[in-house]
């Protein structure tokens, strides 16, 4: 049971989880008025992070060439 909280997609799950809501919170950083735009580069800094987690994870799991 423990191995399957650590699996690697389980990982995955979270990470896209972790990366639409930082979807939805860069949206409504962006629609106030004055924006935090200090704020929202950190945040799309850290959602590109995520998105470079998540394709090098779907890379480990799905490889396209054999090993």
């Amino acid at each position: 049971m423990d191995s399957n909280l650590h699996s690697p997609e389980r990982q995955l799950i979270e990470l896209r989880m972790e990366h639409a809501d930082l979807d939805a919170l860069i949206d409504r950083v962006g629609s106030e008025s004055p924006a935090d735009e200090l704020m929202l580069r950190r945040l799309k800094k850290r959602r590109l992070q995520l998105r470079d987690q998540i394709a090098r994870l779907e890379q480990v799991l799905d490889p396209k060439e054999p090993a």
